[in-house]
């Protein structure tokens, strides 16, 4: 992809894949394998692999063609078991509270572990400092980091609702705490010593230059596992633990 380009919406590339996978897949069983259509189930497969390769050739992720290869097969074979049609529904809306716009932030949930808070908690400024968590999740971060450092202020901007109040309920009594529903784009991030984010690698370069005219002199940035590209860290945190968490620190407002 070129490097200046905008990438594709994940929601419409996924799109685009399963139409073409259906349509191809139809031709295919139509022409070459009709008694397929008496096995719903193998007829699914092939539109897998047909919506797996159309994702590959649209340059999505990785991770994404196991997703096209299982989809079709799992609808069909969810539709053989006795599970009243309410349960799917029910299903789609706790996912869609907690994942919200995932397709449009291009950041899915992912959850800071205990090693990670820890190692983070070491890094905070001997002094009573102000922190923010780019998109908090389920605020375990948050809550560690407040009991290690009562004299500190936090705050957790997360926008899917449901692990807005997941954030919420996690961080009940802590008075150094503050979680909030909405998108963290719009923060100033002057106001805080330590910026926290464990996003994706798509909004990092636009992350850095918020930062970067943003943060004041000396205030770090903490990046879990995604680097910000062609921007060498002040510092590298390899945390102890079975993902290998890597930390990449920098220092926006020493760039300016």
């Amino acid at each position: 992809m070129p490097k200046n380009s905008v990438p594709a919406s994940p929601l419409r590339t996924a799109i685009l894949a399963q139409s073409f996978g259906s349509i191809v897949a139809a031709g295919l069983v139509q022409l070459a394998w009709p008694a397929l259509w008496q096995t719903p189930l193998a007829a699914a497969l092939v539109q897998g692999f047909c919506a797996a390769f159309a994702s590959h050739k649209l340059d999505a992720p990785p991770w994404w063609l196991a997703i096209h290869l299982a989809f079709a097969p799992l609808v069909v074979a969810a539709s053989t078991l006795p599970v009243a049609p309410g349960w799917y529904l029910a299903a789609f809306v706790v996912l869609l509270l907690v994942f919200w716009r995932t397709d449009k932030s291009r950041v899915p949930l992912y959850l800071s572990n205990a090693a990670t808070a820890q190692a983070v908690a070491a890094l905070l400024p001997p002094q009573p400092c102000h922190v923010v968590d780019l998109g908090c999740g389920n605020g375990g971060l948050l809550r560690h980091l407040a009991r290690a450092r009562p004299d500190c202020e936090f705050l957790g901007l997360e926008h899917a609702p449901l692990t807005w109040l997941w954030a919420r309920f996690n961080t009940l009594g802590l008075a150094n705490v503050q979680i909030r529903r909405r998108d963290f784009w719009p923060q100033h991030l002057g106001l805080f010593e330590v910026v926290y984010a464990f996003l994706s690698p798509v909004p990092m370069a636009r992350l850095w230059e918020k930062a970067r005219n943003e943060m004041h002199g000396g205030g770090l940035l903490v990046s879990n596992s995604f680097a910000v590209p062609d921007i060498d860290p002040a510092q590298i945190v390899d945390v102890a633990d079975r993902r290998a968490t890597r930390l990449y620190l920098y220092r926006p407002g020493d760039c300016k």
